[in-house]
């Protein structure tokens, strides 16, 4: 499957939504069921690059040699960071493209005429956006087919998604008529609070259909991954976050009306099996903590 209209980004200027752990494990549940992902590190801070345990300090070129350094994108991706994933990686050097950009001709459009040349290549393409709606942000709306929005289950949840809003409407308006809201992935979630029930009530009033149904909960094993530089996915596939992961893995093929369950086959693979040790070493805390959040 290689669709025309594959392009996603992942935005929130809200810091601390959970946007890049979705980033990196709903590609990383869509590439375990054998879907050719892409994901395209755009924020300066690398953190899906280093949560695919690259060194964002010791690669050779990055997103950041493809926008300012006329860098094809192909000779910036790492391939097969995990099995059918492939990464344009990020770090630092990417704060000052914006600078860079601003007195260009055209600088919204760079990141999309990178994209074309490899879009073919692959079923789905993720843009880990920065917490900004600045150039960057603005490049990654103008390349997308689709804009998905994480959304933490918190009081503040709400705060600036209006201007979001405005700047994604303000793009489709100008420079990319065929950019969509795809969906809202609610994250963070901890039912043992009425906040949690009040929020998701006040998200689907206002974006209906638009949320999606799996919701994803606060995870001590989704925060440690990326310590280990492992897709939570990966370094603890029987959590209960990896579990509502590959639901909502379900939930977005579905949307594209492509049906693909993740049945409960042996993932016995190496990956996995490399941090046994570590799973087990974990397990009595896992244990309490899955209690508290049922």
């Amino acid at each position: 499957m290689n669709s025309l209209n594959n392009v996603f980004a992942f935005c929130n200027q809200k810091g601390g939504v959970g946007k890049t752990t979705t980033v990196i494990n709903l590609g990383t549940c869509i590439a375990q069921l054998g879907f050719k992902v892409l994901i395209i590190d755009a924020d300066p801070q690398g953190n899906a690059t280093s949560g695919f345990g690259i060194d964002k300090n010791d690669v050779i070129s990055t997103i950041y040699d493809n926008i300012i350094g006329n860098v094809l994108l192909k000779d910036t991706i790492i391939k097969d960071v995990i099995k059918n994933a492939d990464l344009v990686p990020s770090n630092a050097h990417l704060a000052g493209a914006e600078v860079e950009l601003i007195n260009i001709e055209n600088r919204e459009f760079f990141l999309r005429n990178l994209i074309k040349l490899v879009k073919s290549d692959y079923d789905f393409i993720f843009i880990d956006c920065p917490p900004s709606l600045g150039l960057l942000t603005i490049n990654a709306l103008v390349a997308a087919d689709k804009l998905m929005i994480p959304l933490q289950c918190e009081y503040y949840a709400l705060e600036g998604l209006g201007q979001l809003l405005d700047t994604f409407n303000l793009v489709k308006e100008r420079l990319n008529h065929d950019v969509d809201l795809f969906g809202v992935i609610m994250t963070m979630a901890d039912y043992r609070t009425n906040l949690t029930n009040q929020i998701l009530t006040e998200v689907k009033e206002f974006f209906q259909k638009k949320v999606f149904s799996a919701v994803i909960p606060r995870s001590i094993k989704l925060s440690e991954a990326p310590g280990f530089g492992k897709p939570g996915i990966v370094y603890a596939p029987h959590s209960q976050g990896v579990a509502r992961y590959k639901l909502l893995a379900e939930e977005f093929l579905e949307r594209l009306q492509i049906r693909c369950n993740y049945q409960n086959e042996d993932e016995e693979n190496s990956d996995a099996e490399s941090v046994e040790k570590d799973e087990q070493a974990g397990s009595a805390q896992e244990t309490v903590i899955q209690k508290s959040e049922e």
